[in-house]
Order: structure tokens, then sequence, then C-alpha cells
């Protein structure tokens, strides 16, 4: 089990709205709201498949899926926060790989950005929600750390975990009885290779948001035409660039945007600073280079 996840939940989880992914700079930092790095996994989702790896099926709403799973932070990334240390507030590449604590989070607030993440896209798109519902469970059950939530909290993270599973549930039995996806989608094994995309997709971006230059995969081994699965190593190449091996997109070299914005300054007052100068930023449009 990968441990980066923990540290994502950790870094962007509890305060009250912050930039989810940093990378440090020369002279300040490149910031990612939660929305635009969700764009660039969605991005990734749509080149994905090739004639060794499966495209995604039914490619409408996984695409959706993974282009809207964090639709849920949009509003809190408004409000920046910044560390003690006077860093922005967000994931970055030193805890890639490091465990979560739940100590600093407010568990109650992020399990309403979870839940409102799931509500918002069920109400256009019920298969989609399903897998970031999926998405959701197991951040905060096969990769979260439960020896760091307070042990009075943690009826809230159950209660909450029943809540998706029963949400799953309702939302097939809706796609089911409407009748406008075929049949097979709905199969454990499809959903979960769907879910394993959405994953896979979201880890390489925030892979390239962080500019990672240590060991990596793409967490499963995914879906191939024949039958199979594999998993895909990642390698830095340069900046914001990546190597895939075994290769999963349609050409052998594509180059996505990201849109980011520059805060120039290593440390910060306080949050009032730190968003006085990113209301200031404009974006930038950064280069992600994904080859063979």
């Amino acid at each position: 089990m990968s441990r980066r996840w923990k540290a994502a939940l950790k870094l962007s989880a509890g305060r009250k709205g912050s930039y989810v992914l940093r990378l440090e700079t020369d002279k300040g930092w490149l910031l990612v709201t939660h929305p635009d790095h969700a764009h660039l996994a969605g991005e990734f989702a749509s080149q994905w498949g090739n004639e060794m790896f499966a495209p995604p099926e039914p490619r409408e709403h996984v695409l959706r899926g993974v282009y809207r799973h964090d639709d849920g932070w949009r509003g809190r990334d408004i409000q920046p926060a910044v560390t003690q240390q006077g860093k922005p507030a967000a994931f970055s590449a030193e805890l890639v790989g490091a465990y979560s604590a739940f100590e600093e989070i407010d568990l109650a607030a992020y399990l309403a950005v979870r839940r409102e993440a799931v509500q918002l896209i069920a109400q256009e798109d019920a298969y989609a929600a399903i897998l970031i519902s999926m998405h959701t469970h197991d951040l905060l059950s096969e990769r979260a750390d439960r020896s760091t939530i307070r042990p009075e909290q943690l009826p809230w993270l159950d209660a909450f975990l029943v809540e998706q599973m029963s949400l799953q549930r309702a939302l097939l039995e809706q796609l089911q009885e409407a009748g406008t996806i075929a049949a097979e989608a709905f199969t454990a094994e499809t959903f979960q290779r769907n879910f394993q995309l959405l994953q896979a997709c979201d880890n390489l971006s925030l892979l390239s948001c962080v500019d990672f230059g240590g060991e990596a995969t793409l967490l499963h081994p995914l879906a191939l035409r024949n039958g199979g699965t594999s998993e895909v190593r990642v390698e830095r190449t340069g900046e914001r660039a990546f190597r895939l091996t075994p290769y999963p997109l349609a050409s052998s070299k594509l180059v996505f945007g990201l849109k980011a914005r520059f805060v120039e300054g290593k440390r910060f007052a306080d949050a009032a600073q730190l968003k006085s100068l990113l209301d200031e930023a404009p974006f930038q449009q950064l280069d992600v280079t994904i080859t063979a």
C-alpha cells in the first residue's frame, strides 16, 4: 500500500481552505488548487488506452468522475492557509510517501467536503459519483492511519464510510432502473477497474504537480486489453516530465497544461498575507510532459 495518499490527507484535508499542491522554486511557490489538479488527472484519463492498455468504459462517465473528483474543494480553496513555519499549507514533494497524521485535521469539515464532492456530481452523473465515492471510501478506509484519529472521532469516520457504501448502492439502483448505460458497465469488476484508473490518474497528477523525482508507480495494476493487468512505473526525466513504463497513453509523447499561481517569498506572516499575494497573482500555464 502506498503511503503518499496518507500524506495528501494530512496536508490538504483539515484546514479551512488551502491550495492542495505546492512546488518550491528559487523565489517562492507554485500553487495548484484541488480542481486544477483534478483537471490534469482528467486530461490523463482522456488519453488513456492504446494497443496494450484498455481505454475507460463507459468513457463519458469515467472521464467525468476523474475530472470532477475534487469539486467539493472548490469553495474552500479560495481561503489559503499557512503552516506553523509560514509555508503554504499544501501537499509537497518531500511528503510523498510520508505517513499522515489526523491530529491537526478538522475531521468533521473534511468529511463534509468529501460528502459534498460526491453529492455535487451525483446530481448530474450517478456513475461518476459512484467512482468518486469509491475513491473517497478507499482513502478513508484502506489508506488512512486510524491511529492518528482521536478515539471520539472514529465513530464519525465509520458512519461516513457506511454512508458512502449505502450511497453507492442507491446510485447503482438508480442507474439500473434508468437503463441508459449498458449493463456490463455495472459489474463489480468494471467499477473496480474504473476506480483504479481514477486513482492512477489522480496519483500521476499529484506526482506531476510536485515534480516528484523519487520512485513511484500508478498505485494499482491497471487493466490491459488482453484481460490481464500491469503495474505502471513512473520515472522523472526532466522538469515536470515523466516516463511511464509500460506506457498506457494514446501517443508516445503528450504535453498537458497545468494551471498554477506563483507567489513570491518563502515564508508568510499569516494566511491573510498569503491570500493577498494569491489574489494578485495571475494564473500560469505549466507544461507536463508524459513519454513512453
